[in-house]
């Protein structure tokens, strides 16, 4: 059974939970973990493409669409098919994807934004009453 945990940032802000993503992704990435990072749709997928170029001036990761590149350590994907992926799923979608329990573990990114935090304590819920092994993490800054 999957580990979940869930990262409380202390922001409002949408652009801080992209951030964030791409930083938990490099780290797992440097540590040698495969990365499918879900995204809610494809302009969600397009600007956190861009992000995985840019968020840390001396850091790259190298990644593509799930796809394109299926076989990717680093793949963005929207859609009901991780492939072969099943090390770490960042979670940016609003449900739980049908593919979640194929997955060692699984970061869900939650920010003080009202709708994030609903489907956040959804997806909680859900997570919780399935009998996976769950953990916060409230971060105090950024």
């Amino acid at each position: 059974m999957s580990k979940v945990d869930f990262y409380i940032l202390p922001t409002d802000s949408l652009s801080a939970r992209l951030d964030f993503a791409c930083k938990l992704c490099e780290k797992a990435w440097r540590l040698g973990h495969r990365v499918y990072l879900h995204c809610q749709d494809d302009a969600q997928r397009l600007e956190l493409d861009e992000r995985l170029w840019r968020f840390k001036g001396e850091a790259f990761v190298p990644h593509d669409h799930h796809e394109q590149h299926a076989d990717a350590r680093v793949a963005l994907g929207i859609g009901d098919d991780a492939g072969e992926h099943n090390d770490l799923l960042i979670n940016l979608g609003g449900d739980v994807p049908g593919f979640v329990g194929t997955f060692e573990r699984v970061a869900e990114i939650v920010v003080e934004d009202p709708a994030i935090r609903l489907a956040a304590r959804e997806r909680f819920r859900f997570y919780r009453e399935q009998g996976y092994a769950l953990q916060d993490h409230r971060l105090q800054r950024l």
